[in-house]
């Protein structure tokens, strides 16, 4: 007798399928990769957002990085009290955030919303079904603990540096 168990995951390039056969009391794990194109369709709790969104959350991840290095920079430069070096949470978190939706193809507040962009700016679609909307929503509360938990971590390690 034999048993096909396949599963799919999907990382940032590449589908990952794993088929399991089993025959005998022996099992067989096949794993096969497939390069992925540019995601084109909606895929739940794991891509929201088509090449156009992407290219606008890039901009956006770009600016938070220079006001993360600005903000870091103009705190040594004015030698500001200690409590200061705290501030740095703000675009730290954002940036962390920002980086994760270019990165994941997956918008924060798409994902909370309930609704995708795959096509032209400012064309957005509903999640209709409620299991979607619920891996969306998921998805985007990690994307943001993430993204808060390594904006507390960079304060604090800034904060007490010896600088």
């Amino acid at each position: 007798m034999v048993t096909l168990s396949p599963s799919v995951s999907r990382s940032r390039s590449y589908f990952s399928t794993v088929v399991k056969v089993k025959r005998d009391g022996y099992i067989l794990t096949f794993k096969m990769k497939q390069e992925m194109e540019e995601s084109k369709e909606y895929i739940p709790g794991a891509c929201n957002i088509g090449p156009s969104e992407i290219k606008r959350r890039k901009s956006v991840t770009l600016f938070s990085l220079i006001l993360t290095v600005a903000t870091l920079a103009l705190i040594l430069v004015l030698q500001a009290e200690k409590p200061w070096r705290l501030l740095l949470f703000i675009p730290m978190a954002s940036l962390i955030v920002n980086a994760q939706q270019v990165y994941f193809k997956f918008c924060v507040n798409f994902g909370i919303r309930g609704i995708f962009n795959l096509g032209d700016l400012g064309k957005q679609d509903t999640v209709a079904q409620a299991e979607f909307r619920k891996k969306d929503r998921t998805k985007a509360i990690q994307m943001i603990t993430t993204g808060i938990l390594v904006g507390i971590a960079s304060a604090l390690l800034f904060y007490f540096l010896p600088l």
